[in-house]
């Protein structure tokens, strides 16, 4: 069995629970309140900004050129793919380029991308692709599952362009991409390695359930 599947065992739970969210079971019915939807937007939008960091660092990682050249694709379709997704839909809302990259990231947020980044920045290349593929990869699935779901959902006129960016073949390809790259990485790691990668992975998933459960109930500094 290779890594990743078990990493995809030992996440089932959690992942389970955050498909079955009501912000993201929102989407796909269309029943999601349009003021959580502008708040996941907005807050989404400054973490991809530091989301696209950890490719960068991937990039400075990376051993060979065909893998610095594959995280600088991932690096450029995120800054212009993801974030134009967001761009447009700040407009149809009457929100500015300049008010997304102001907007301040909650604590959730915060801990969430500073988490990602510590790790990018003092460890391994493979611990930097398992502290950032629970985001790609669930992402992914979630979009697969409404759009198998609930087949009117990609037709939705405010939630369908989102099913259908991540429920693609072409964003599941860098998410398999990753996924590849990782279960080749970790060949012949010990085993105390592959715990603090798995550790990583787990940790993530964990921040992406709160991340969806922040931007549905809000969750803004109090103080």
């Amino acid at each position: 069995m290779k890594f990743t599947e078990i990493l995809f065992q030992k996440v089932n739970e959690i992942w389970d629970k955050t498909h079955q969210h009501p912000f993201v079971v929102g989407m796909g019915t269309g029943e999601l309140p349009v003021e959580s939807f502008i708040r996941y937007m907005k807050q989404d939008y400054v973490f991809l900004i530091d989301y696209s960091k950890l490719f960068a660092l991937g990039a400075v990682k990376a051993k060979d050129i065909e893998t610095m050249a594959a995280f600088a694709k991932l690096l450029h379709e995120t800054l212009n793919g993801e974030m134009d997704l967001h761009r447009q839909y700040a407009e149809r809302f009457g929100i500015t380029n300049q008010q997304l990259e102001e907007t301040k990231p909650t604590p959730i947020n915060l801990a969430y991308t500073r988490y990602m980044l510590n790790v990018a920045q003092n460890g391994s290349l493979d611990e930097l692709i398992s502290s950032l593929l629970p985001c790609m990869w669930s992402y992914w699935e979630i979009g697969k599952m409404l759009a198998e779901k609930y087949p009117g959902s990609i037709e939705h006129p405010l939630y369908g362009e989102w099913v259908k960016m991540y429920s693609s073949s072409e964003f599941g390809s860098l998410a398999t991409w990753l996924i590849n790259l990782l279960n080749q990485l970790v060949e012949g790691k010990p085993e105390r390695e592959l715990e603090v990668i798995e550790d990583h992975f787990l940790t993530t998933s964990r921040f992406e359930y709160l991340f969806w459960d922040m931007v549905y109930q809000g969750g803004e500094w109090r103080v």
